[in-house]
């Protein structure tokens, strides 16, 4: 039985040879992350990239981030992409809370978004708990969860079902980002140039990377 979020803007089934698999969360149309698994967006602009999956999904999200972080997130810069009075903010002391956290709230089937930011990609063993936590929330709940790893650099997570890096690509007369699709395992590698056109974003690609 199909869990009624599946109805949600945003959320799509994924199809393979005219078979239904797990669902997926579209963003911009063009970027897919498959519902009940585990997904790393890094890079400098990875925030951006986690907020744009928010809006898309629709519902209330948990964004869970250490507690020493000096920065914090600025509702206003992110009210244009999703509310953020849906948003719930964890902030744990340990660093083992982390996905402490990130596990449990998918197992709860309360949100269907999770993302955590983290001080360095996870081993294979937890990625594998949080995919199994997600499909245990979306067996007991009205939602399908997902979590979303941020990371630094060019990530690393073992075991993701793909990862994203997001880079600054802005100029003189433009806002603009690089998205590449780095990893995936059903598409091949991509990269996109996004534009803030001041009414939306434009999405130049997919191409190969270089």
């Amino acid at each position: 039985m199909s869990p009624p979020s599946l109805t949600k803007a945003g959320l799509l089934p994924g199809l393979i040879d005219g078979r239904a698999e797990r669902p997926v969360l579209s963003v911009l149309s063009q970027f897919r992350f498959a519902r009940t698994r585990t997904h790393e967006v890094c890079g400098p602009a990875r925030r951006f990239l986690a907020v744009l999956m928010a809006g898309a999904d629709g519902g209330r999200f948990l964004w869970i981030r250490p507690r020493w972080l000096p920065d914090r997130l600025y509702p206003d810069g992110m009210v244009r992409w999703c509310e953020p009075g849906r948003m719930v903010e964890v902030a744990p002391v340990r660093t083992e809370d982390l996905l402490w956290c990130t596990e449990e709230a998918l197992r709860s089937g309360t949100v269907g978004l999770v993302v955590v930011e983290l001080p360095q990609p996870p081993a294979l063993t937890p990625v594998r708990r949080l995919n199994l936590a997600a499909e245990e929330g979306a067996s007991r709940g009205s939602v399908v969860p997902m979590a979303v790893l941020l990371t630094a650099g060019n990530g690393g997570a073992a075991g993701v079902e793909s990862r994203w890096h997001m880079g600054f690509a802005h100029g003189p007369d433009r806002t603009a980002w690089r998205v590449t699709r780095m990893r995936d395992r059903t598409l091949p590698p991509a990269r996109w140039l996004m534009t803030d056109t001041g009414i939306d974003l434009h999405l130049s690609g997919p191409v190969a990377p270089e």
